[in-house]
């Protein structure tokens, strides 16, 4: 799987030479920008007065936005609503440039829509709009027949299983596109939730964070002790067998562990903003380096580098590949 390594110019280049399939949960988040200076009469509750309105796209269409934000090509494969969400989330994926042939409606399902009030630059409120129950039998083949027409049909690099629990992704269908890949000798990388987390084996990347990772496994994890830390990932290991795992710890960095080789790399200094969609950018960038055969700790580091940048933005944003490519280059000459 893995090639000699690249310099990062090759490997940013390279990553424009690959398709991605990425199969998940997708959701529109919609964000109301506002000022606040004074508290309702009416309840003690603080009055946004509003300047800005935008919608994005976030879970696996985030992942997907990353994907291209790095120059290569996502396919998105959803279950999205038949619904006025449903046509938005179309929209706003033709209007970043990708394709949605990997679309199906689903059957008395909402796309899912998560809406934000955001007043002086603070998170203030959420409400959330969505269906979270399993595919039904029918969508579920649906979905399996829309899937393999892909990967039939198309030069799949990388598979990415983008789970957020919103029920776009059964075990059946981990189980058969899993196959699908190992046949083809597809790399699979999963960003996993708790519902499916253990249908989730022999792939060849799987990155839950430390609260995933605790729960998947219902264990406890002291999260300041790296050996605590470890000996969990040990015990994925022999439940999952994943080539290789890769923990995001939040402020403490990442943890990776492949073979017998554990490796942890602090998170860099950063003004943090908003930690929303990090995951999603952590995933992308990750897949698109084991894509291109890079070694497990070059992935560790450069899916830490990206996951740290994207905080700095308020709200879910992809990836500025030429800045990740400035900050690799000066991480790498300190």
């Amino acid at each position: 799987m893995r090639e000699k390594t690249l310099t990062l110019h090759k490997l940013f280049d390279a990553f424009g030479e690959k398709k991605v399939l990425i199969i998940g949960d997708v959701m529109i988040d919609a964000y109301i920008f506002g000022k606040v200076s004074r508290i309702s009469p009416e309840a003690p509750v603080p009055v946004v007065d509003v300047f800005r309105k935008t919608t994005r796209l976030g879970g696996a269409a985030n992942v997907a936005l990353n994907v291209k934000s790095l120059d290569a090509t996502p396919i998105l494969c959803s279950v999205i609503g038949d619904d006025e969400g449903g046509f938005e989330m179309s929209q706003l994926l033709f209007d970043e440039g990708m394709t949605t042939d990997g679309l199906i409606p689903g059957i008395n399902r909402k796309t899912t829509k998560k809406h934000r009030v955001i007043g002086n630059s603070t998170q203030m409120l959420r409400i959330d709009e969505e269906d979270t129950h399993p595919l039904t039998p029918k969508e579920e083949k649906q979905f399996l027949t829309r899937i393999q027409e892909i990967v039939d049909n198309e030069e799949i690099h990388v598979v990415i299983f983008q789970d957020y629990d919103k029920g776009s992704i059964t075990p059946t269908i981990i189980k058969q596109v899993t196959k699908w890949a190992q046949e083809r000798h597809i790399p699979v990388v999963v960003d996993p939730k708790k519902r499916n987390f253990l249908s989730y084996r022999n792939v060849t990347l799987f990155k839950p964070n430390l609260k995933e990772m605790m729960e998947g496994l219902n264990i406890k994890i002291n999260t300041n002790d790296l050996a605590s830390i470890q000996k969990g990932i040990k015990k994925l290991h022999d439940v999952l067998h994943p080539q290789m795992t890769m923990v995001t710890l939040s402020e403490h960095g990442i943890a990776m562990q492949h073979d017998d080789h554990f490796s942890h790399f602090p998170a860099h200094l950063r003004r943090i903003a908003d930690v929303s969609g990090a995951g999603d950018t952590v995933i992308s960038v990750a897949a698109l380096c084991i894509a291109c055969g890079m070694e497990p700790d070059e992935i560790a580091k450069l899916s830490n580098l990206a996951g740290g940048l994207v905080c700095e933005q308020v709200g879910v944003s992809p990836i500025d590949k030429e800045r990740l490519l400035e900050e690799a280059e000066s991480a790498k000459s300190n």
